[in-house]
């Protein structure tokens, strides 16, 4: 399911109504009695419904929605706020079919309420919504947030803008047509959509293919689709060979959570490659890897590390490795390395000075910053990041030639070629140290065992999240969750994938 911004929404529109031949009444029709079948299905007939009306193709959607709801035995108060007058184009085909169904709307004037109200429909504006948020609206949008009501925001929420917003709908619900738009997925217009629900309006694929987006949601289905299945014959040597290189003394948890990771992943064998200092603290709590002590001096890497006498199929370095001069030459020397590279962590902290080796890279560079590394990367802030995080992580991955994992909700997984993949699964119970790691450890296990590098760093943020999800479904809280939770809960995750 592709993402659009409003510009590529229009496109789609564009090309349903020139090209197709679809009028832009039937569009509006199609939207409307989609939001409300999807409407219907989650209200109850006895609750108090308000929808409210503004100008534009979100208040023509507000016409079908309503006269959708009242058909369907629904009574709904409708509200609309400009003058009639004002109301054009195929939403004013909507407003006079609405009438000649004979049902009533009421002007939304100065002593407009919605106190009594226990579902509010937002059909005030839309995508096409520009600058600040001028009277009466504003007024009407802080009634609207501060109602106890249960709002239903439809297409966007009200005020939710691409490139600034001051005032907008806090909806517990949007309804989205057709395609989700980019603002579902930034901050802070994010916050304003509560649940996200997309309907289908009929616009074929066709179509949506004209728009030149080129982000898309990765779903279930993609993962079910793309999950590599186990060949009965094969051996440990069949599912990737690879080496975690990390960890200090203030740090020797990190690796081992990666390590752990990518074994219960499916990493066939696995190699530990970290400080002499805490070796004997590693061994005694991971049985399973193989370990390659490495020169240290006060808890850090001191010196290079023995990579050429052993061949492995990818790399993963960063997570505790520290900050130093000597760390960030075992950065340097990973990246000269004929394989795959996850890069994590510190190590992140030191690839700005080492954007030189990146760039002469043969081989995939994976890179797995949250906002705070990746404003660090890029030298802005944090901020920033988030207001644009489609657009941050597609340069930065086309002009570097890397596999960028943008974490946060909603990770975004963008290729060198400037594809975006979003991911829908997780919680907040994964804002918690530790849980990077895990996600470099899964991401390790998958590069060395599917064919596409885009579905095996796509599958493992998409099966990082769910193992979060699945610990809420067995008792666990977004408070309690841990870094080693999220692991015990990956076999859940697995086994959901081969169910058929």
């Amino acid at each position: 399911m592709r993402i659009v911004t409003n510009q590529e929404m229009y496109q789609v529109d564009d090309y349903m109504t020139n090209t197709i031949g679809m009028s832009e009444e039937s569009l509006m029709e199609n939207a409307g009695q989609a939001a409300a079948n999807a409407l219907s299905e989650r209200i109850e007939k006895y609750e108090k419904i308000v929808l409210l009306i503004g100008t534009g193709n979100n208040g023509g959607d507000g016409f079908v929605i309503a006269r959708a709801l009242k058909s369907k035995g629904y009574e709904v108060d409708v509200w609309v706020v400009p003058a009639r007058e004002k109301i054009k184009g195929a939403a004013k085909k909507a407003m006079i079919i609405y009438e000649n169904a004979e049902f009533a709307w009421q002007s939304a004037g100065d002593n407009f309420s919605v106190k009594k109200y226990t579902v509010l429909i937002d059909c005030l504006l839309g995508i096409g919504v520009k600058g600040s948020i001028k009277s009466p609206y504003d007024n009407i949008i802080k009634k609207i947030n501060d109602s106890k009501a249960y709002i239903y925001s439809i297409d966007v929420p009200s005020g939710v803008m691409e490139q600034k917003q001051e005032l907008t709908v806090r909806a517990d619900a949007t309804i989205t047509l057709q395609q989700p738009k980019i603002t579902a997925f930034t901050y802070p217009s994010k916050e304003s959509y509560g649940e996200l629900i997309v309907v289908d309006i009929g616009i074929p694929p066709l179509a949506i293919g004209k728009s030149s987006s080129l982000k898309e949601v990765w779903s279930t289905q993609h993962i079910k689709q793309s999950f590599p299945i186990r060949n009965a014959s094969s051996n440990k040597g069949t599912h990737g060979k690879g080496i975690v290189i990390g960890g200090s003394l203030q740090t020797p948890g990190a690796p081992m959570l990666t390590s752990k990771a990518a074994l219960t992943s499916g990493a066939g064998l696995l190699t530990l490659a970290l400080p002499n200092d805490i070796h004997a603290i590693a061994a005694a709590h991971m049985l399973e890897v193989m370990y390659k002590p490495c020169p240290s001096k006060d808890g850090f890497f001191a010196g290079e590390i023995p990579l050429e006498e052993a061949k492995y199929d990818a790399i993963a370095v960063g997570p505790g490795l520290g900050r130093t001069e000597e760390t960030k030459k075992v950065v340097e020397q990973v990246l000269q390395q004929p394989v795959s590279v996850v890069i994590d962590a510190d190590a992140l902290f030191h690839l700005p000075d080492l954007m030189k080796e990146v760039k002469e890279r043969e081989h995939a560079t994976i890179l797995t910053p949250h906002p705070g590394e990746m404003a660090r990367l890029v030298d802005t802030t944090i901020a920033e990041v988030e207001a644009n995080r489609f657009s941050i992580s597609s340069q930065y991955a086309v002009e570097n030639g890397v596999y960028l994992v943008l974490k946060g909700p909603n990770t975004i997984v963008t290729t060198p070629d400037g594809k975006q993949y979003v991911n829908t699964t997780g919680n907040a119970g994964l804002a918690k140290g530790g849980t990077g790691d895990t996600l470099t450890g899964i991401i390790l296990a998958f590069i060395m065992q599917h064919d596409s590098l885009q579905e095996a760093i796509s599958n493992a943020v998409y099966v990082h999240g769910k193992a979060a999800d699945v610990l809420l479904d067995q008792g666990h809280t977004m408070i309690d969750m841990l870094a080693s939770d999220v692991i015990s809960a990956l076999p859940a995750v697995f086994g959901q994938l081969n169910e058929k």
